[in-house]
């Protein structure tokens, strides 16, 4: 098995999270169902924003949420139950005002194998009236720092 810093990732610097389908993750089809990747793209994204110093705590406190306005998830291979996964997530884009954009890179580090691609394109809304707002100060400081400006690896 590889180091996560060796593995074949599309940006520098992934904010990781290992996981590991269980036996309520597999489908008919004997592999992991296609919206558990989408369960578990949004378990990396809440991680990395808490690691950053931002919790859902934080948006209610400020009145204000990034949300997912489109996502879209490319399923490469597929994975079986035990197999061992890491995936990899990075802010890569923000107008700084309204708008950033998440990526998603799940990996099976045992062959360096992508199993699945993701991407949120994100909004920020103000949680009591549910339409789009400028980025508070806090989204700013704390998101826009760690956004990965270079290209995706072929």
């Amino acid at each position: 098995m590889r180091d996560a810093a060796d593995l074949p990732w599309d940006y520098p610097q992934p904010f990781t999270l290992a996981l590991s389908p269980q036996a309520h993750d597999i489908d008919e089809l004997q592999h992991t169902n296609n919206a558990v990747y989408v369960r578990w793209c949004e378990q990396v994204g809440w991680a990395h924003s808490e690691a950053l110093g931002l919790s859902v705590q934080d948006y209610h406190r400020l009145g204000r949420a990034m949300v997912i306005r489109q996502a879209e998830y490319d399923y490469l291979l597929p994975s079986l139950l035990g197999d061992g996964l890491l995936l990899g997530t990075w802010i890569t884009a923000s107008d700084g005002k309204l708008t950033m954009q998440r990526r998603f890179q799940l990996v099976r580090p045992r062959d360096g194998a992508t199993v699945l691609r993701g991407r949120w394109e994100l909004v920020c809304v103000d949680l009591a009236s549910g339409r789009p707002r400028r980025l508070p100060e806090d989204f700013a400081a704390i998101y826009l720092p760690v956004m990965v400006g270079a290209q995706p690896q072929p």
